[in-house]
Formats: structure tokens, C-alpha cells, sequence
């Protein structure tokens, strides 16, 4: 979805939650420029989404990231109420529906990612701020990567270790 980069196998998120980590990766720091880039007018252009629907889901792309960074994921309840979102109880569990479009959408995905355990599992890297799913048996995983991985891979992991490393070293 996003051209800027791409995902190692390692970070894709499971299921749908896939769809919310490449919404929030439409904005990056490539490695090349290592500029912030917004490439989500090309996402709404792919998914045909129109200016409302647009305006809507970019705003809570913006606020999901930083419940993302900040860890803090009730800085979003007020989408709930904002998007309509009601719950539908069935045998098979809880599930939403709403009249909101892809935003709506988008906050079903990661409410359903809440109530199953997986939100404190996608992760914002400190460096590069991508996005990944995190598969360590712990969860503690910090970086997107500690290798590149391919020519214009980021290895922040590492590069973070050099700089720590030249850090002490400079100050013996």
C-alpha cells in the first residue's frame, strides 16, 4: 500500500490490523531523505476514498500514530462516539457497525486489536518511526530492525548501538 518502504515479513501485523499499520506507515521518514513524507493523498487516491471520507481517515491516522508512540490508546475513545461506532453482541463475540466509512472501519480493526490483546504489540520505531507489528515472545522488541535487510533497508537497532558505542567512547 505505502511506496516508500516496505515490510519485512517480520513486521507485518496479523489479520486486519495489517490494514491500520499500513494506514499509519502512509506517513514516513525514508531512508534516503530522512525527511518526514506524507504519502496518504496516494493511499486515498488507490482506495477511491472521497475528500470527506479522506479528511476523516488521515486526521485518525494522525491520532492512531500517536496513540501508537505514545502507548497511551485511550486518547481514542472519543472516535468511538465521534465515528457512531455500536456494539452487536453475538455468539461469535463483540463486533461494531457504524455508518462511517473507512474511518469507521479502520476503528472496528483496532478496537477488535484492543480487546484482543495485540494493540500494545504494534510499535512505532524511536529512529525512523515505522510501524511494525512486534512478534518477540515478550513483546519488548524497541527498532523496526537491527539489520537492513536490503539495499535501502534501515537498520535503526544498530545504528542506535554505533551511536551509544561512539557515544562512550568520546567521553573516556
Amino acid at each position: 500500500m505505502v511506496t516508500g518502504a516496505a515490510a519485512s515479513p517480520g513486521q507485518v501485523a496479523p489479520g486486519d490490523l495489517e490494514r491500520v499499520r499500513e494506514l499509519l506507515n502512509s506517513w514516513l521518514i525514508p531512508n534516503v531523505t530522512r525527511q518526514p513524507t506524507d504519502e496518504f493523498e496516494q493511499l486515498a487516491g488507490t482506495q477511491g476514498w472521497g475528500r470527506q471520507d479522506s479528511a476523516l481517515v488521515r486526521e485518525l491516522r494522525d491520532d492512531i500514530r500517536r496513540a501508537v508512540e505514545s502507548g497511551d490508546a485511550a486518547r481514542l475513545s472519543s472516535w468511538v462516539g465521534r465515528l457512531g461506532l455500536r456494539p452487536v453482541i453475538s455468539d461469535a463475540g463483540v463486533s461494531y457497525q457504524h455508518d462511517a466509512g473507512p474511518a469507521g472501519d479502520f476503528m472496528t480493526i483496532v478496537l477488535g486489536a484492543l480487546t484482543a490483546g495485540q494493540w500494545s504489540r504494534l510499535k512505532a520505531c524511536p529512529d525512523c518511526r515505522w510501524v511494525f507489528y512486534d512478534y518477540t515472545r515478550n513483546g519488548s522488541k524497541r527498532w523496526c530492525l537491527m539489520n537492513a535487510g536490503s539495499p535501502d533497508g534501515r537498520a535503526c537497532g544498530t545504528i542506535a548501538k554505533v551511536r551509544r558505542y561512539r557515544d562512550r567512547q568520546a567521553a573516556q
